[in-house]
């Protein structure tokens, strides 16, 4: 159970209603994660802003799940991971090999790999990395603006990986369980 209500949508501030009413258009459900955020109207407005508009960025879907899969992991959050692991398989079409090579924070794609031990290294040093690190991610081809987005899912990541290990947001998706934490 989570730490803080869960509220439905009916139940949700006034001003968080018609944002998770357009949730649930677009998704067909409004997951826990809207929920609980949805205590503060201005969280899930933000939240909603920046993960829809890195949805129209360069980065493909099953590089953004990927990123979600090794940030996930590291951050130890069940939920994220769960989510992930669901959304990876059912719609960026990753097979279970990929998915364990992500939580691992690599790839078996060679492209996406560069992307996915930066995002990893990114976590795990807190932004810490160095010249060498962006060169890598360049040298696999991903542009300037690729960085940065790489940079900004990761930072996307970790917010819900906070606000659903801190609130123990309960799980609405096929259980995982991360193995490790930062």
């Amino acid at each position: 159970m989570s730490r803080i209500p869960t509220p439905t949508l009916e139940e949700a501030p006034g001003p968080a209603q018609p944002l998770l009413a357009g949730a649930k258009k677009q998704l067909g459900t409004v997951p826990n994660l809207f929920r609980i955020i949805a205590n503060s109207p201005s969280a899930l407005e933000a939240y909603l802003a920046f993960s829809g508009a890195l949805a129209k960025g360069a980065l493909p879907a099953p590089t953004r799940e990927r990123i979600a899969l090794a940030v996930a992991e590291l951050n130890g959050c069940d939920y994220c991971l769960s989510a992930h692991t669901y959304l990876a398989s059912n719609l960026a079409k990753l097979d279970d090999a990929e998915i364990t090579a992500n939580r691992n924070g690599a790839s078996n794609d060679v492209a996406a790999d560069a992307a996915v031990r930066f995002a990893a290294k990114l976590v795990r040093e807190r932004g810490h990395v160095g010249d060498v690190d962006i060169e890598a991610v360049k040298r696999a081809g991903y542009s300037d603006a690729e960085v940065v987005e790489i940079i900004a899912h990761v930072a996307l990541n970790v917010f819900t990986n906070t606000i659903n290990v801190a609130l123990g947001t309960e799980i609405d998706f096929p259980r995982v369980a991360a193995r490790k934490a930062a």
